[in-house]
């Protein structure tokens, strides 16, 4: 399996330096096609790459050209080894042959492998629940540094959900309460690593800090220390794998609660950036933004109203972004923003002389966020920006 995914990485970088070195006008699928095939005759080690796989590898290619042309991301580039997920594509449903051995544990069939026994971690249309509506259309293998992990696509059929008719909630993701609700209810977790898990991360750290210290500039990277670095892939992909666990099981929970649920539009990668500066301009205080960098990243914000996105639709609801600025510092009561009202990162005391509300800071924003859509603040993206839609005017009153 790891040959084949070196293969596939390789078959993507020969396939990208022969599409930018030709010409314009003898660029094709049905050439590249060609020369896969070709290549694959040739190169020994190329030949370890079944021909589906290869042949998807084209086709993700080229959708990503298209995805380029049609400004929805970037040219495809090079994929470098250490910095490359290894993964093989299996196109075809049908070679699988997937079967359930027992509760926990099945087997398919991967080409050029043979038969293989994978964890049965979810439910597949395999033996008499498959069908021409239900059924298994393609698999992906990767590994990442717990081992090989297998992701099946499906085709169901599902029923069109009826609208949800649950309440609104507003909203606002933080690090001390990770989401906080506007009926006051909050979601919290544990820390990913346990407190011996967290010394075991610092220690290997520290060792690998010390290791790569005595390594020359160019030489090559030693044994030691590529185990060094494992076991700390090792730890870092448990903590993502707990986190990832904990957002599903949060966020189907709100999804079948309620059936509006509304969010800050938050811009991640502008609030994680360095605050190193420039040579002629440094920063200030870096490491603690470094800190706050790392804990907004742990947090996986942007996954987190990803997963909240598609599982409002499927149970019929609706999800909606209202812009973030002020929702923090304004009063959810009165509506007022004063100087100095958030006195610290749990506790809102509101400095108007007329109000003087007073409570949980989380707690307010929150408010703040389903006011707003309330309102008819909420933001519509249009042609890759985010427009303001005004549905009706609505007396400001403070969000219940």
């Amino acid at each position: 399996m790891d040959e084949q995914a070196h293969a596939a990485r390789a078959m993507w970088n020969l396939l990208h330096d022969w599409w930018t070195m030709l010409p314009k006008e003898k660029r094709s699928l049905v050439a590249a096609d060609a020369a896969i095939r070709q290549a694959r005759k040739e190169i020994d080690w190329l030949g370890l790459l079944p021909a589906q796989a290869a042949q998807a590898i084209l086709k993700t290619y080229f959708q990503a050209w298209k995805n380029c042309w049609d400004g929805r991301a970037e040219a495809p580039n090079f994929k470098a080894r250490f910095r490359t997920v290894m993964s093989v594509d299996i196109p075809q449903g049908r070679d699988l042959n997937v079967t359930r051995v027992h509760r926990r544990w099945g087997m398919v069939n991967i080409p050029k492998i043979g038969r293989v026994r994978f964890r049965w971690t979810k439910d597949l249309p395999v033996g008499r629940r498959a069908n021409s509506d239900n059924r298994i259309t393609g698999a992906r293998m990767v590994k990442d540094a717990l081992g090989w992990h297998i992701a099946f696509r499906v085709q169901v059929l599902e029923p069109k959900p009826k609208p949800h008719t649950g309440p609104e909630v507003g909203i606002d993701v933080g690090l001390t309460v990770p989401l906080a609700l506007s009926d006051g209810g909050t979601e919290t977790h544990r820390p990913w690593l346990t407190g011996k898990e967290q010394v075991k991360l610092v220690r290997l750290e520290r060792r690998a800090a010390h290791r790569k210290s005595f390594r020359e500039r160019g030489e090559k990277t030693s044994r030691r220390l590529h185990r060094t670095y494992d076991r700390i892939q090792a730890l870092r992909a448990r903590a993502k794998r707990r986190c990832l666990d904990w957002q599903h099981q949060t966020t189907t929970a709100i999804a079948k609660k309620y059936g509006t649920v509304v969010v800050e539009a938050l811009t991640v990668t502008n609030m994680v950036k360095s605050a190193k500066g420039t040579v002629m301009a440094p920063g200030k205080t870096v490491a603690q933004k470094s800190g706050l960098n790392r804990a907004i990243s742990a947090e996986a914000w942007g996954r987190t109203i990803e997963l909240l996105t598609y599982k409002t639709a499927r149970n019929g609801g609706t999800l909606q972004k209202v812009p973030a600025p002020g929702t923090s510092q304004r009063c959810s009561a009165c509506g007022f923003t004063t100087p100095g009202s958030r006195e610290n990162q749990a506790l809102f005391v509101c400095k108007n002389p007329d109000c003087g509300w007073s409570g949980n800071a989380d707690h307010n924003a929150s408010r703040n966020v389903l006011h707003l859509y309330r309102m008819g603040l909420a933001l519509i993206p249009a042609a890759g920006r985010a427009v303001v839609r005004r549905a009706r005017r609505v007396k400001p009153v403070a969000a219940r």
